[in-house]
This record gives structure tokens, sequence and C-alpha cells, in this order.
């Protein structure tokens, strides 16, 4: 028997994997190879004698392989949660086999580690539900986005025929915030979903942020320190300007929330470049990308509330004190712009976000901070409204008459086409949903252009713009008008697209 144990030992060694022999009898460690104790944190010759159930994260693991054992012979590929000596638990699978060691029947273990397997494994499973939770967003937020078009509409219709002292105003005028809340919330569902019809622009976060300043300090108090450290030079982000915002407040709310009895926020930013050797490598593809990092003071999370954190309707704050979509929102924007984010912490010891955002070269876009209210504009073109929610078309077709427009209104798709084929004068615009029954908003377009080429088409919904996009609405950052909208809203889109001139 001393042989074999001679034997044994460096055929032990040459293995490329952790392996163990231990007794059959009670479990204790014979003989160790060193990689098993680098696996589990501690010199091989201290692991002799130990027992090896205590390296099992469920004891229950231990004896469910036992019996496997006893049933087949040989166990290949067990899955288990193991736990390192100083109680780290990781992911292993493990395979035995019986032999005799040391003049007594004894097991042989072999692990292998698949933590980054599992690890992969829980970020396609997030990945999958962010993404059912997205198309169950999308289907509420269309039919929501529906009613609060009208309720939107029709308050702002009525606002616009009393005066101040009406004694309806001040009651309507609240009607018309409480949608415009309603309305935000829906943006934030579609913006965690990461299907959002945004029209995004090249922006300079450094001067996003700067603009945002005074605000964000108001935002958190007087009692937590705000430091903003803008790199020189900062390249570029292509993205909207809002759902920038809404990155940089949900981040700065969170991080408040963190903090109750005060403490120190930093906002940096910097540019990085992630090459096929860059830790980030495994979820950003190689290039140029500007950097938002968020670092708080604050009492940190553990490892279970940081593997959810973007969850939606997951918080970690009390009843009424939190809906659980400001990182998911957070999260689905910065997907949606071909981003990245991570979040590194501790209990007690803080937190830091870092947001990835590709940069672009192209110049800044230059908007009018304040856009001048005007007196909207009116024409007299001919207009085929196709909408098959009734108080929407009853919504759009009075607003566009009262500025001047001719309205003729299809419920569906079959109806537009009798329409459009049978009205003998010309039509300047056709203004359709995109997804209804029986024919897609595009066929209908694809339908009627072969007649009427020089008519213009303006597509309108309240879906997501993956399910636009699904229905054949391409460009929709020039031609799609998202629900709900505002008469005002509708009025100018429906003029300045009419007043375009067709590209060359």
């Amino acid at each position: 028997m001393q042989n074999r144990e001679i034997e044994s030992q460096p055929i032990l060694d040459a293995l490329p994997m952790p392996a163990v022999i231990t007794s059959e009898r009670d479990g204790r460690i014979l003989y160790a190879n060193q990689l098993f104790g680098l696996i589990f944190g501690l010199p091989t010759p201290d692991l002799i004698g130990r027992g090896l159930p205590d390296l099992y994260y469920n004891p229950g693991d231990r004896q469910a392989l036992l019996e496997a054992l006893a049933r087949t012979g040989s166990v290949s590929d067990y899955e288990v949660q193991a736990k390192k000596i100083d109680g780290a638990p990781f992911w292993a699978t493990v395979s035995l086999k019986p032999l005799v060691f040391q003049d007594e029947p004894a097991i042989l273990s072999t692990f292998n580690d698949i933590s980054e397997r599992k690890r992969l494994e829980h970020e396609l499973y997030r990945s999958k539900k962010m993404d059912a939770l997205g198309r169950l967003a999308g289907g509420i937020a269309h039919d929501f986005n529906n009613v609060l078009t009208i309720i939107l509409g029709i308050s702002m219709l009525a606002l616009n025929r009393l005066g101040q002292s009406d004694l309806l105003h001040g009651d309507l005028e609240e009607i018309k915030k409480a949608a415009e809340r309603a309305a935000s919330l829906t943006q934030q569902l579609l913006a965690f979903s990461g299907r959002q019809m945004r029209g995004p622009i090249t922006l300079d976060l450094n001067e996003v942020l700067a603009a945002l300043q005074t605000m964000l300090q108001r935002l958190i108090g007087e009692d937590i320190n705000l430091e903003i450290v803008c790199a020189s030079g900062l390249g570029h982000v292509k993205a909207d300007r809002v759902q920038l915002e809404q990155i940089i407040m949900n981040l700065v709310v969170n991080a408040r929330d963190a903090m109750p009895h005060g403490g120190k926020l930093t906002l940096h930013t910097t540019d990085i470049e992630i090459t096929e050797d860059s830790s980030q490598s495994r979820v950003l593809a190689s290039g140029p990308y500007v950097v938002l990092v968020a670092k708080d003071t604050g009492q940190g999370m553990d490892p279970e509330t940081q593997s959810r954190i973007f969850e939606p309707f997951f918080t970690t704050k009390g009843p009424g004190k939190g809906t659980g979509l400001g990182l998911s929102t957070v999260y689905g924007i910065v997907k949606q712009l071909g981003g990245h984010i991570s979040v590194d912490s501790e209990l007690g010891r803080g937190t830091i976000f870092t947001v990835y955002l590709p940069k672009v070269e192209a110049a800044v876009d230059v908007l009018e901070a304040n856009q001048a209210r005007s007196i909207l504009p009116r024409g007299t073109e001919t207009i085929l409204l196709v909408e098959d929610e009734p108080g929407v078309r009853a919504l759009v077709s009075e607003t566009l008459q009262a500025y001047g427009y001719t309205v003729l209104e299809a419920r569906h798709g079959i109806e537009a086409l009798l329409i459009g084929t049978q009205f003998t004068g010309p039509l300047s615009l056709l203004m359709t949903d995109v997804v209804m029954p029986q024919m897609s908003g595009r066929e209908v377009a694809d339908r009627l252009m072969p007649l009427r080429p020089r008519m213009k088409v303006l597509y309108t919904s309240g879906y997501t713009d993956e399910a636009v996009v699904h229905y054949g609405v391409e460009n929709a950052e020039q031609d799609f008008l998202p629900k709900p909208f505002t008469p005002e809203g509708l009025v100018r889109k429906i003029r300045d697209l009419l007043d375009r001139q067709p590209s060359l």
C-alpha cells in the first residue's frame, strides 16, 4: 500500500485541476494537490486533516454526492456551491471516484471553478428578464399613451378656450399637470427597457453637468458635499439631452438616499480607450468612450443587492419611498446608447457607479435653450388621418381643423385606402398610427404612395421604437410623433413636415 501512496501523490500533483483525496469514513482530507489549496485559499499542508464537508457551502451537497457515488460508482460534473476557507462562496463542478489510499477506503474528488460561467449565465438571465419586462412595458405604454394623449390634448384645448379667471381654469391645469407626470412615468418605463423613441444629438457631458450643478446641489441638500470634476478636452457623446440628464439625476438621487446623515458625492468625467486587453472588453466593443463616475461615501451595498440593483421595481427603500425605476432607467438608457454601467460597492464603504458612453467626433449641436413661443402655424392642406383609437382620432381631427387643415378621418387601414383612392382632391399628408389591426401604418403608406407620390407621411404610435421599426418605420427621427403628444406639438410637427423640402 505504501507504493500506491507514493505513486498516487505525484499523479495527483500533475492533474491540471484542483484535486483532493478524502477518507470515505469521515471526510477527512488525506491528501490535496497545490491547485486545490489555491482554489480554497489555504496552503496544501494546512488542509491535511480538515473535514472536506466544511468546504461545501450547503452541507447537504456532500451527502447527495456520496449517495450518488454509492448508486453509480462514480460522479461527474455535479454542480455545487463551495466555500473558501474565509467563507466566500464560489460555484464549482465536482467529480468523484472511489479508491484506496493509505490502507483505507477513500474518495478522489476533482473540482472545476465555474464562477465565471455562472456569472455570465446570471447576466444572460437578467438580460432576458429585462427584455421581457421591456416588452411588457411597451404594451402597457401603448394603451396608456393613447389615454394620456386624449387627457393632455383635451385639457390643453379647454385651457386655451378659458380665461385665467375662469373657475375651471385651475382644475384643468391640475388635470394637465397630472397627465404630464403620468407621461413622465411612462417614459421611465420605456427608458429602462432601452426602447424609447428619441432624437439623439451630439452633446458635451461637461456642459450638461455644469448646467445641472445648481439643481443637483438643491436636490441632495446641504449636508452632502457635491464635487464635480470635469476632465478638460472631454469627448462628446450622442444622446438625447433629457436622457443624459436622467442618468445624472438618478445617480445623484440614489447617492443621496445612501447618505441619510450626510457625506460626499463626487461626479467626475474622463475619456478612456477600450482595447481587447481592457477589463471592460467583455461588455464593451473596442473604441473610445466618455466616462462618468459617481462616487459616494454612503452605506454601500452587499453582493446580493448589487446583483439586483438594476432590476426594475427593485428598491431597498421603505414602502412609499421609491418606485425602483431609477437605476433601471439609467441601465436602460445607457444600454440604448450603446454603453455600459457598472457598480462597485461594499457595506460601510460607499458606492461607485461608472457609466461608459461611446465617444463621437462630430461637433456639438447648438440648441436654443428657450425656443421662442410664437403663434402656432396654420395651414390649409388636406390631411388623411388614420387612427384606430376613437378618442385620439377625434382629438387630432378637432385640433387640425382648428388650425385651418381639412381632415379626412379613417378608422383603420382598409378605410384609409378607400378614402385615399376615391378622394379626388390633393392629399398633402398621411398621418397614421403605426400598429393597427388588419393593416399597419407602413402598409397603408406603401399602397397609397404610388397613387400620390407627392404626399408626405407622419407616423405616430404609443409603442416603443422596437415595435415601430418592426412595422417598417425606419426614418423615425424625422417622420415620427410619439404618443403622448400635445396639440401644440402636433401642429408644429405637421407644419415642419409639410414645409420640409424633399431631400435630393
